[in-house]
């Protein structure tokens, strides 16, 4: 039996547009929690099929796989005449062409085993950048208008060079501007968090926030559930933010 596509796991045509493909996809995970293992393997699914150029290469992928038409069987070779001493004689290019396949196959196996990350450390890998992508969290997602110094570097320790550029236009832009005249005070909560996808340096992890904000003009506390989607990439040995949506 065949392995499902992509296309079977969302329910959908191979020619189906975007917008269905993405329709399909958000149907299919609504009511899955992020730690199924359904719910990992349907993003996987949506992440190539809505983007162009990997699209067309998994339908090339998936054509190359198509069976073909059967081959005509060859005739049968005349059976060589036994040599004379009672001995099979295995003729020089036979002798030849089997060592150089078998230099061929043992150099790729080395290749392959040099290049591809076991299963053991992908899995190690997951945990670690899972693991981090929590502890980032809530000094990321949180900040206080009387300490706004201490709450930038305690998000700043957690981001790579790239996204901390875009977190500091953010904080500068937004938080910076307007948090000490409102006196707003925003508290996060990790509530769960599930792994999309990852590899030796680089994951996705899905996490479920709840934000407390106080301020000035709210009477009581106003709190918000988030769903936000970290990446996480490995520098020197430590697993930082990347990026971060909402």
């Amino acid at each position: 039996m065949s392995t499902p596509s992509w296309y079977d796991l969302l329910g959908v045509e191979a020619g189906a547009s975007e917008d269905e493909i993405r329709v399909a996809w958000r149907a299919a995970i609504a009511d899955l929690d992020p730690t199924d293992r359904r719910f990992g393997s349907l993003n996987r699914a949506a992440e190539v099929l809505l983007d162009a150029d990997r699209r067309a290469a998994y339908d090339a992928e998936l054509a190359a796989q198509a069976p073909g038409p059967e081959p005509e069987p060859e005739p049968e070779p005349a059976p060589a005449p036994a040599a004379p001493t009672g001995r099979r004689v295995v003729p020089g290019w036979l002798l030849v062409g089997v060592a150089v396949v078998t230099l061929l196959v043992a150099g790729a196996a080395a290749v392959v085993a040099a290049t591809v990350p076991s299963d053991r450390a992908v899995e190690d890998a997951s945990a670690e950048a899972r693991a981090a992508a929590e502890r980032a969290i809530v000094p990321i997602l949180s900040y206080d208008a009387r300490h706004l110094d201490e709450s930038r570097a305690a998000a700043q320790a957690h981001l790579t060079g790239d996204y901390r550029e875009e977190y500091d236009k953010l904080f500068d832009g937004v938080i910076q501007q307007n948090a000490p005249s409102t006196g707003t005070v925003v508290e996060a909560e990790l509530v769960r968090s599930g792994l999309v996808r990852a590899d030796d340096d680089r994951a996705q992890v899905f996490l479920l926030v709840d934000q407390t904000r106080t301020n000035k003009a709210e009477k009581r506390p106003v709190v918000y559930k988030n769903w936000v989607t970290v990446t996480m990439e490995k520098v020197d040995g430590d697993w930082l933010v990347a990026g971060l949506d909402t």
